[in-house]
């Protein structure tokens, strides 16, 4: 019995310790991410945890519906963001590469950051549904765009997805802040 709570303890202590959260919220491509980050002032955390959440780092990932790279963006929104940002030399392909990806997936943030006026949730919503999805849902009533009333947002992929990008920032910023 005693050994048992010998390694019961010792798990608990395992399961909180920095360095073991950090096998399963790992931080790759760090200094692209933060002089993005910084660029376009988006927190590193949240972009951590939409990456997470979107391809697990994977950076091959390709959804069902096209969606491509870390930060999972869609091709024509990719082509939108090369015009905005003014790059010249964009072809759909480099989506895989994180060198496009994630400054584009930083950037759209950074817009629907602006569209929203800072509200997460919202923003959340629209880099998961789009940017319009959410406003009809907004301006209709469906959705109050606050996080206590995420449960009535129309899709379970965007409660879900808003819940799970959530909780990963929430523990990104617990595990990297620590030595900020």
């Amino acid at each position: 019995m005693l050994v048992l709570l010998a390694l019961l303890f010792l798990l608990i202590l395992l399961a909180n310790s920095s360095w073991f959260i950090k096998l399963f919220y790992p931080f790759p491509h760090k200094e692209l991410i933060e002089n993005h980050c910084e660029e376009y002032n988006v927190d590193k955390y949240l972009v951590l945890a939409v990456i997470k959440a979107e391809s697990r780092f994977y950076t091959k990932a390709q959804s069902r519906s096209g969606a491509r790279g870390l930060m999972q963006i869609m091709p024509e929104t990719g082509i939108w963001i090369a015009e905005q940002t003014k790059q010249e030399d964009f072809a759909v392909d480099y989506l895989y590469q994180p060198e496009y990806n994630i400054p584009m997936g930083i950037w759209y943030l950074s817009y629907l950051d602006k569209m929203f006026q800072g509200n997460i949730p919202e923003v959340l919503a629209a880099y998961n549904a789009g940017e319009k999805k959410v406003r009809d849902w907004v301006q209709d009533g469906t959705w109050t765009g606050l996080l206590q009333d995420v449960d009535r947002i129309p899709y379970a992929e965007t409660r879900e997805y808003i819940d799970k990008v959530l909780f990963d920032y929430h523990v990104y910023k617990r595990v990297y802040k620590q030595r900020s």
